[in-house]
């Protein structure tokens, strides 16, 4: 048990880390590769409502989604709002085409929210800024 209490901080701090730089990776793609002209365009071909919107707040929901996952810090809302991106990955793109990521299914946007809702409500881990705030906080209340 003792090692088990060791390595869990390390495997969500690892975790947080990966998950967020895929989230970050992706929104900043939205800015640059596809620009969110292209963005929008991509949306509008899906039938996701109100494309002009939406690609633009789904990039910054990642963008800023991703940094707070690897900061650790607002990682209840930063899930939620992340999970929720992956839903709509999934209902609008990746459902039709069944559960394999090789043939566009939504096996991968599945994956990124099970370890979403581990990250999101675990405390993030070593060094994450909630843990550190929440920490403080007690220090706070005892002194």
């Amino acid at each position: 048990m003792l090692l088990l209490e060791r390595i869990r901080p390390i495997a969500l701090l690892l975790a947080r880390i990966g998950i967020g730089a895929i989230f970050l990776v992706h929104g900043w793609q939205k800015f640059t590769t596809m620009g969110i002209a292209g963005t929008t365009g991509f949306f509008q071909q899906l039938g996701i409502p109100l494309p002009g919107v939406a690609a633009p707040v789904v990039a910054v929901v990642e963008v800023v989604g991703g940094i707070a996952l690897i900061l650790g810090a607002a990682l209840p809302i930063a899930g939620v709002l992340l999970i929720l991106d992956m839903l709509g990955a999934i209902v609008f793109l990746h459902s039709a085409n069944g559960f394999a990521v090789e043939k566009g299914g939504y096996e991968f946007a599945l994956s990124l929210i099970a370890g979403l809702l581990a990250v999101a409500f675990s405390g993030g881990g070593l060094l994450a800024l909630d843990g550190i705030w929440q920490r403080r906080q007690a220090e706070t209340v005892a002194a």
